[in-house]
């Protein structure tokens, strides 16, 4: 398995690949992980984590393009094509832009491809605004499309990825499979929800907006700064946490949240373990997102969470959320405040959505339909049916 990113790191795309990778192990596959050599190692079930050398005076690298990030995708390349000629596998399992690599290798060894579609590659250099490159942005469409058209099979994380998928011709082979595990990992033992709240200052009656994910623009933390402000007019006790974002980030954020009189408190990166004393610790969840398809794998976790969620009427979140499970808004600062404000100020809309958000998640998004799918994928990509009658069973061969 290629995987380009700092492994772990409690953000998107590691998440998917951790709960594959879990997936997988309890399937009975072998995965040996080739990762960039960031992130934190995690013991897992069939997984060998095999790290790429760390270039001199390179601490880390940013979420989204970046020149590092190229330089660090060749090394992992070196590591990987050493690796796939000492052993023997089965498949190559490439997620992101690792599936030019994996295409390449897979045909060398004569071994099947498996694409893991988290995002679509042009649409991330405008998501990060990265370039205005036409060039680029036609390299970055061609090798997606190449992935699709050339993989035995493309696992895809949200509808409008499956759509891209078949219209280029992936048809049966393209597989959704949302992320319905979210954020979630082994939970430590939880934190009460009024030690939570003092911990960042916030009274037990004061009504708590609980923002969490990156800083990455697209996130829509600016419109969430805006209508904080504006929601302070009218509710002058709410205040907004926002965990996430890295010591810099965090300081920025901060600075404007002082200078609009916006009510955010920041708690800065958390572990992972900590989300559900955080959610637990509010009363209403927001997702500000402002651009992009992808559907935030936060959401998932969000709707088993029994509280209700606050989003912008995207395609981003209207491809698994409705008016039913979610208060949906226009995507501007007076809109966010006054959804905000309209679930403040109505409990029982409160629990109306997060009573119907919880139905959805039981019925829609179930851990055991994300097994299913996996092994349903997996059986097409190996052509043949895993050991699965009992789940962990040992498997020869490895991913």
């Amino acid at each position: 398995m290629l995987a380009p990113e700092p492994f772990f790191e409690p953000r998107g795309t590691p998440f998917s690949e951790y709960h594959r990778i879990k997936a997988l192990g309890e399937l009975g596959y072998d995965v040996d992980l080739v990762t960039y050599p960031f992130g934190r190692d995690v013991a897992l079930p069939n997984l060998r984590i095999v790290r790429c050398p760390r270039p001199p005076l390179v601490e880390g690298v940013r979420v989204g393009p970046s020149a590092t990030k190229l330089l660090l995708d060749g090394l992992l390349a070196v590591t990987a094509t050493r690796l796939a000629f000492g052993r023997r596998y089965d498949a190559i399992h490439s997620h992101e832009e690792a599936g030019v690599l994996g295409l390449w290798l897979a045909r060398r060894l004569g071994i099947p491809h498996l694409y893991d579609m988290h995002s679509s590659l042009p649409q991330q250099l405008a998501n990060f605004r990265y370039t205005r490159s036409a060039l680029l942005r036609r390299l970055f469409e061609r090798a997606e499309t190449s992935m699709i058209e050339r993989s035995q099979v493309i696992i895809t994380i949200c509808p409008e990825l499956q759509e891209t998928a078949v219209a280029q011709g992936a048809g049966r082979r393209a597989f959704l499979i949302e992320n319905v595990m979210g954020g979630d990992l082994e939970v430590t033992t939880p934190v009460p929800a009024r030690e939570m709240r003092a911990r960042y200052g916030v009274g037990s009656d004061q009504p708590l907006v609980l923002y969490t994910g990156t800083f990455e623009p697209y996130q829509g933390l600016d419109l969430l700064t805006e209508a904080a402000a504006l929601l302070r007019r009218s509710h002058p006790d709410a205040r907004v946490l926002v965990v996430g974002g890295t010591a810099a980030q965090v300081d920025r954020a901060r600075a404007r949240a002082a200078r609009s009189g916006s009510p955010l408190v920041f708690a800065g990166r958390r572990p992972p373990q900590e989300m559900p004393s955080f959610v637990a610790a509010s009363d209403i969840l927001v997702s500000p997102r402002i651009s992009g398809t992808n559907t935030p794998l936060k959401i998932y976790s969000y709707l088993r969470s029994g509280k209700p969620i606050v989003a912008t009427d995207l395609p981003t979140h209207t491809q698994v959320l409705s008016d039913t499970t979610a208060a949906l808004v226009s995507p501007n600062a007076p809109a966010l405040a006054a959804g905000l404000a309209r679930l403040i100020d109505r409990p029982e809309e409160r629990l109306r959505l997060a009573t119907a958000a919880g139905l959805l998640a039981a019925s829609r998004y179930s851990r055991a339909t994300y097994l299913s799918r996996t092994a349903a994928a997996y059986e097409r990509l190996l052509r043949r049916r895993p050991h699965t009658e009992s789940l962990g069973a040992p498997h020869s061969g490895a991913a």
